[in-house]
């Protein structure tokens, strides 16, 4: 059953980590939250993930976001990272764009088709 933890797929996962390596005290980014909103810091690590899934700053644009929307992420990117997204390398996260794409084309096909159903 869902609950606000989704699944808990994230929650067992850490549980997992922590088990094996002893108690964690605090979160990794604790640093940064003492500086910035822990909610900023989740968006602009979702904004790294999606400049480098996307292909960057075009590829942005290409999505949806406005240019102004694109230099603002960036500059608070800049000041809480030390660095552009494009240069900056996320510790712990590796993408696989080819896994990205294909997993989101299969997602689309199975949405469509789950679509027309209930639409006949």
């Amino acid at each position: 059953m869902e609950s606000p933890e989704g699944r808990g797929i994230a929650r067992r996962a850490w549980e997992g980590y922590t088990g094996a390596i002893g108690k964690v005290a605090t979160p990794a980014l604790r640093p940064l939250v003492r500086l910035y909103a822990a909610g900023s810091l989740v968006d602009l690590v979702g904004f790294w993930a999606v400049w480098h899934l996307e292909g960057g700053f075009e590829g942005l644009q290409k999505m949806g976001m406005s240019r102004a929307s694109i230099y603002r992420r960036v500059k608070l990117f800049r000041v809480a990272f030390g660095a552009h997204p494009d240069e900056f390398v996320m510790p712990g996260i590796t993408l696989d764009l080819e896994a990205y794409r294909a997993g989101w084309l299969e997602w689309s096909k199975a949405k469509a088709e789950e679509q027309a159903k209930s639409q006949s």
